[in-house]
């Protein structure tokens, strides 16, 4: 079969399965991804989950020693929540990013690939391919960018021109050579809103990120957050994307095509208080099924203290010092101590207070005194 017309069936059936949008582009190194790649790691910006050497991320024939062409494929998803809860005074909410709205996305673009998969090898049978989602080697940005799914924005994500940058990326490296089709020209021109928007600049300068200071990785940490951030989360639990929001290439866009995608109002934006004594088999009945809950509940639950904190919430007071006192993890007991500062009624001072006198964690006592020095004025 000639290529060109497998091509166009693979792009017909690509839209039979509910892929919202499909490119081609060469197996080619990416050569200029190499350079950035190499300056992001002396510059001490990565994040610490990217997988596989730069080599692996920038050559696609040591991930498939035959690999010719790479195909690349984008499936929308939604930006807004129908009927979205409120916080009350009451029951404060937390929110994961859009990214982490529905059932995981890694898993839905795996089945569409595999699917793409066994069509190409039932026309070619001798076809060689191999399926990549985020978390793999190659750089789904760049391979969408090659491919003509869009353009690299200044907030580094993926930009359409159909659905803005709310896409899922994933991609299938073959043997197989196709004409590869035309990447886009930059759509950003002087625009700046998200460097402006980025509450932390994390945007170094157009496209380059320093992921150290990415609130969306910060959130994902499992450590103590540091101090810096801690005012910058918000509300956020997991991700966050303002960068996105501001895009005016995001500007009503709100893509409701595929139903895994779709948001569970009371996942999306969970009550903060019950996350705090949430068991580990709860967290995997009511959130295992979604991207956010990779990481485990212990980085949603440190951020769900610091919300608490930050909303001065005094009705998770008692929960918080309940937390405190027994929690094993120092990382939760000392973020504990410092949102209960924050939060600063009597209640909170005191509990701080004794619960001193029986801590021999030194981070934790640190996290303690950043709690009583908010009594004092001093933070």
């Amino acid at each position: 079969m000639k290529t060109e017309q497998l091509k166009q069936e693979i792009i017909a059936y690509s839209e039979e399965i509910g892929i919202d949008k499909i490119g081609f582009a060469s197996a080619d190194v990416f050569e200029g991804l190499k350079e950035r790649l190499k300056r992001q790691q002396e510059l001490g910006y990565q994040s610490g989950f990217e997988k596989g050497s730069i080599e692996e991320r920038t050559e696609p024939d040591r991930l498939l020693p035959e690999a010719q062409s790479i195909i690349s494929i984008a499936l929308a998803y939604p930006s807004r929540i129908k009927d979205a809860p409120k916080s009350t005074k009451e029951e404060r909410r937390g929110v994961f990013c859009r990214a982490s709205w529905g059932v995981d996305y890694h898993d839905v673009l795996k089945e569409k690939l595999s699917k793409l998969s066994a069509f190409i090898k039932e026309k070619v049978p001798e076809a060689s391919m191999k399926e990549m989602v985020d978390t793999g080697e190659l750089s789904d940005r760049a391979v969408a960018e090659r491919a003509g799914i869009g353009f690299s924005g200044k907030n580094t994500a993926m930009i359409t021109p159909e659905f803005g940058s709310y896409v899922y990326l994933g991609e299938l490296i073959t043997n197989l050579s196709f004409i590869p089709d035309t990447p886009l020209e930059d759509g950003c021109g002087s625009c700046t809103k998200c460097l402006d928007a980025c509450p932390t600049g994390a945007l170094v300068q157009g496209g380059q990120l320093n992921a150290q200071r990415c609130l969306a990785f910060l959130t994902q940490t499992k450590d103590f957050m540091p101090d810096e951030f801690r005012p910058k989360i918000g509300n956020f639990i997991y991700g966050f994307d303002t960068c996105q929001v501001v895009c005016p290439y995001n500007k009503k866009i709100d893509f409701h095509h595929h139903p895994e995608f779709e948001p569970e109002p009371d996942v999306a934006k969970p009550k903060l208080k019950p996350l705090l004594r949430i068991s580990n088999r709860e967290f995997k009945n009511i959130f295992g099924h979604i991207a956010g809950s990779w990481r485990g509940k212990k980085p949603l639950q440190r951020n769900a203290l610091i919300a608490l904190g930050h909303y001065k919430d005094e009705t998770a007071v008692q929960d918080m010092i309940a937390v405190m006192k027994n929690d094993p993890r120092p990382v939760i007991r000392g973020t504990a101590a410092w949102s209960l500062g924050k939060i600063g009624t009597r209640e909170a001072f005191l509990a701080i207070e004794s619960a001193i006198e029986k801590e021999r964690d030194e981070q934790v006592l640190a996290e303690m005194e950043k709690g009583l020095a908010f009594k004092k004025g001093v933070l």
